[in-house]
């Protein structure tokens, strides 16, 4: 008699657990701030469908994925205020390599975003190069600009 209610338990469960959805993937928390710069990590991201893009990572201890860069069309994704965003290249100067400049100059709201670029071709990287000895220089009205080493690979579809 104790195994009564068991089985029809057992038998319910089915019926009751096709009622109830699995939970929804959970998206990665945004990192607001990576070594307490005024950006942050942004999530992998994938190589645009045509073109190239560079992938860039702090230099400091936490050595975090900060910005992609696009060639075409020319814009930059970087975490400010703990939102992610693209900024619009708006000036470019001197010889770079793989659809970009030495210095690319993008700007959005009251940003600029300067990423200066040394580009390293080498023969065991297919179709990209590395990024070595680079800066991303955030500039904001009323505060501070802020220099970050960062270093990558530059990637090309």
């Amino acid at each position: 008699m104790k195994l009564l209610p068991l089985v029809l338990l057992a038998l319910a469960a089915p019926a009751l657990a096709k009622d109830k959805k699995p939970p929804a993937p959970q998206a990665a928390p945004i990192v607001a701030s990576v070594d307490g710069l005024p950006i942050g990590a942004i999530p992998k991201q994938d190589l645009p469908a045509k073109g190239c893009a560079a992938f860039l990572w702090t230099r400091g201890p936490s050595q975090a994925l900060i910005a992609m860069a696009t060639a075409d069309p020319a814009a930059i994704r970087l975490t400010v205020d703990g939102k992610i965003q693209d900024f619009a290249m708006r000036a470019e100067n001197g010889v770079g390599g793989f659809g970009f400049s030495q210095t690319n100059e993008y700007r959005g709201g009251d940003l600029t975003a300067t990423l200066d670029l040394t580009i390293s071709t080498a023969a065991d990287i297919a179709g990209g190069a590395r990024i070595t000895d680079s800066t991303l220089r955030i500039d904001r009205p009323g505060r501070d600009s802020v220099v970050i080493p960062v270093g990558g690979l530059i990637g090309c579809a």
